[in-house]
């Protein structure tokens, strides 16, 4: 499945190996660049020991990964290539 090929309303392709989501729009992109700093900005500010890293960190990483699977056009299985 290339860019192309994805429906409007998502933002991430199925993985050609494996399992999950490559993002393919900006929106995509997006979130997955905000999440990755966010966890940048908490592990400098609280240390990756602090309990509370870890109380923040599962919500966002759980939410990362409901929209991602939500806006994947064609769902999350295993995939072994075309």
């Amino acid at each position: 499945m290339t860019e192309d090929r994805i429906r409007p309303s998502y933002w991430f392709k199925p993985r050609m190996f494996g399992y999950g989501a490559t993002p393919v729009t900006w929106q995509g992109w997006a979130l997955t660049i905000g999440y990755a700093v966010a966890v940048v900005l908490l592990a400098n500010h609280l240390g990756r020991t602090h309990p509370l890293y870890l109380w923040l960190l599962l919500p966002m990483t759980l939410a990362l990964l409901w929209v991602s699977w939500a806006k994947t056009d064609g769902g999350w299985r295993w995939r072994w290539g075309r």
